[in-house]
């Protein structure tokens, strides 16, 4: 990852790259803010940086051992620590057990999200964390001289996940790191790093990508024309990884949309029999499949309900969505909104606990027979 290859945030890039060449980086930084709006990208193009043996003005130079060694980030002067699921057990549950995978995803792309990461460690109901062993083995690797005779730097994503025994461990080592030794914290939630994390780093709160940027970036994309790529940089709200999930969901979406106002035609009309057929459709989609349409299901209710207000700066649909909401919005209102949305978060909590599916989805049809009259 160069600056070159973050998207937008053309600020703080020139920022970086001036604190290194005038020699006045901070030894702790915490970028804040979504994934989604360049806050790992930042961090690995800066740790590239400043590694770097001859950067310019603008970006790390890409020809010095230190920039191809970075190609697969396998720099020895380079060390992450991000949330994993329990190995064996807690004295051995550290970042370096899962170094491949993590890897193997940053290399893909550094645009990603905390699911994504889960999905990759297989965690099923499990929460990946940062255990205490964690600080041991950031104390003994920074320890050791650097490998190239120059700087060392830790990227420590989602410190927020970190237990408060390995916080507090780090704390003296944050404050007082070894010469030439620098850490760059990536975090989604900085309200729930400990205070004293907080106190002894530099915050930076990057911001979220404006439209313009996202939809320039996006019309360069297979099948980002310049409709899609003006709806997707509106309903992204500056995150370019939610801009690329809703891309390429673009079909996915498109049958959940069908399936949405065919449910709500069928309840409307109480027949019976044909929502039944339905239910079972949506039961052979598989698991992961039925909990992204109940996701969906729960957007869209969402922006029926505001589309009654009449603020369409608010709205965050498709002109497809759009258009059918113009005449199904004024079904949604104050009396009802509550209770479809408990349904369908009840609906979702199912699935997720193998409920059988035929079942779970005819009962919330049916639901909606009483529901939509509300």
């Amino acid at each position: 990852m160069f600056f070159r290859d973050v998207v937008g945030q053309e600020e703080i890039k020139q920022r970086f790259c001036e604190d290194v060449l005038n020699n006045r980086v901070p030894h702790a930084m915490m970028l804040c803010g979504s994934m989604g709006y360049g806050t790992l990208a930042l961090a690995m193009a800066y740790a590239r940086y400043l590694l770097c043996s001859n950067p310019n003005g603008e970006d790390a130079c890409g020809q010095c051992p230190s920039c191809k060694m970075l190609q697969h980030y396998a720099h020895p002067d380079l060390h992450f620590v991000f949330p994993i699921t329990k190995y064996k057990d807690a004295e051995h549950s550290i970042s370096d057990v899962y170094l491949e995978q993590w890897r193997k995803r940053i290399t893909q792309s550094s645009y990603f999200e905390f699911n994504d990461w889960r999905n990759d460690l297989e965690a099923g109901n499990q929460q990946p964390i940062i255990y205490a062993a964690e600080s041991d083995a950031v104390q003994r690797k920074l320890s050791l001289k650097s490998s190239q005779g120059g700087r060392k730097v830790l990227i420590l994503c989602w410190p927020e996940k970190m237990r408060i025994e390995c916080a507090n461990k780090l704390l003296k080592l944050i404050e007082e790191p070894p010469t030439g030794t620098y850490f760059l914290l990536v975090s989604e939630e900085p309200e729930k790093v400990l205070p004293t994390i907080q106190s002894r780093t530099q915050r930076i709160n990057i911001p979220s990508l404006p439209q313009n940027t996202l939809r320039d970036i996006i019309r360069t994309l297979p099948g980002g024309n310049d409709e899609t790529a003006a709806s997707c940089a509106r309903i992204a709200q500056g995150s370019y990884t939610k801009a690329l999930d809703i891309l390429a969901a673009k079909e996915e979406n498109l049958l959940y949309f069908d399936l949405f106002v065919m449910l709500m035609r069928l309840s409307y009309q109480r027949k019976i029999k044909e929502m039944k057929n339905w239910s079972e459709q949506i039961a052979g989609m598989g698991r992961e499949k039925q909990k992204n349409f109940l996701a969906y299901c729960q957007h869209l209710v969402r922006e029926n309900f505001i589309y009654n207000f009449q603020q369409p700066e608010l709205n965050y649909m498709t002109e497809a969505e759009n258009k059918f909401s113009a005449n199904f919005a004024r079904f949604i209102n104050e009396r009802n909104v509550i209770p479809i949305m408990d349904e369908l978060s009840a609906a979702e909590r199912d699935i997720e606990q193998n409920v059988n599916a035929k079942i779970v989805f005819f009962d919330f049809a049916l639901k909606m027979i009483v529901l939509l009259i509300q």
